[in-house]
């Protein structure tokens, strides 16, 4: 592959041998161009929405105070000239081009993609010391933001304190970032970064779900998906002095029943498909503009093609295709068009398959995606 001017000219395969998962990269100039400017009015008024995450940090004599959103209007223009940041998740949701950022780090599988967090901050602005527990590029878009960062293993929190703040942060290594650079740090690396300047911060964040948030979702899947035959039954139930003792003859026979639970490596699969595109609880899609009969639809998607709608994730394994947490009835002779519509998140009309023409007329009412 080729050098990606977003790693510093380092190939993708260099990036993720040597940095990913392993140490932070500082890239300059990595990506100048961030398409139309959005200001902190735009930002602001993103974060007084219902269906958007976003957050107020203020930090003054050592005293955090955090507010989630929706936030008012007069509460945004009321903060001071300093020390504060609002933090607003998905924000590529909701423009095209903030989209496009955020699809430019396809070198990492859409699966480990989450969001483009974009934060702004004046000066004094900060979110403390802290950690992540997952991989995050940090791209600085105006102004400029002094970055410390820190590889120690002692990460004790402070007490009582509404973030996760570290009691003893020892800084290892300092970056000023200017406009079109970008740090990447890999899981689990202190860093502290503060707005010298008004600026904002672009965090594209990648997925990294706990074991014991895997295993509790993977549970859910199963249990619409298990089905056992029979029923508890004790046709040589003895009798016991103490009414109360849960007999080992019930554990026993619950225990052989629950021991006819399996899944293979299918199943996980079609779990990860499932639970990976599933869309956050805030997210909502609306459905298509136009008003079109099923002919006139597939006409229109053959002579302009359509494109997935920002908030649309579509994954797929071994011809098997998931869709916003819906796995897709594909054809196998239309299985080449939907791997494009997957990747590109776009399809041209002459790559509109006939066999597609059912399934992204449903999706299309539902506003998974549009016609181009």
């Amino acid at each position: 592959m080729n050098p990606n001017p977003l790693l510093g000219g380092l190939t993708p395969q260099q990036f993720l041998a040597d940095y990913w998962h392993k140490k932070p990269l500082l890239i300059r100039g990595a990506l100048k161009d961030v398409g139309p400017h959005v200001d902190y009015p735009w930002l602001a008024s993103l974060a007084q929405q219902d269906d958007v995450e976003s957050r107020l940090i203020e930090c003054r004599g050592g005293d955090w105070r955090v507010e989630h959103g929706p936030f008012r209007a007069g509460r945004l223009r009321k903060l001071p000239a300093t020390d504060w940041t609002l933090l607003v998740q998905g924000v590529n949701h909701h423009l095209p081009h903030i989209a496009d950022i955020l699809w430019r780090f396809d070198f990492v599988p859409y699966a480990r993609l989450d969001d483009l967090m974009i934060s702004y901050a004046p000066p004094g602005g900060t979110v403390g010391p802290h950690f992540d527990s997952y991989d995050v590029f940090l791209l600085q878009v105006g102004g400029s933001k002094r970055w410390q960062i820190a590889a120690q293993q002692d990460m004790t929190l402070v007490d009582g304190a509404p973030l996760k703040i570290l009691k003893d942060f020892r800084v290892e290594e300092e970056y000023v970032l200017e406009h079109g650079d970008m740090l990447y740090l890999p899981p689990r690396y202190a860093h502290y970064g503060v707005a010298l300047e008004p600026g904002m911060t672009y965090s594209i964040g990648f997925r990294a779900p706990s074991a014991q948030e895997l295993a509790s979702q993977f549970l859910v899947y199963l249990q619409d998906r298990v089905c056992l035959d029979g029923r508890y039954a004790d046709p040589d139930l003895a009798w016991q002095a103490e009414p109360a003792r849960i007999g080992e003859a019930m554990v026993d026979q619950v225990f052989d029943t629950l021991r006819r639970v399996s899944w293979g490596r299918d199943e996980v699969a079609d779990f990860l498909g499932h639970y990976l595109t599933e869309p956050k609880a805030h997210v909502f899609y609306d459905g298509a503009d136009e008003e079109l009969e099923e002919d006139a639809f597939a006409d229109a998607a053959r002579e302009r093609g359509v494109k997935l709608d920002l908030k649309t994730l579509i994954l797929y394994r071994d011809g098997a295709f998931y869709c916003n947490g819906e796995k897709l009835e594909v054809e196998g002779a239309a299985v080449e068009s939907w791997e494009i519509l997957s990747n590109r998140r776009e399809l041209a009309g002459e790559q509109v398959a006939a066999s597609m023409l059912k399934v992204l007329y449903d999706g299309w009412q539902l506003g998974y995606w549009h016609l181009c």
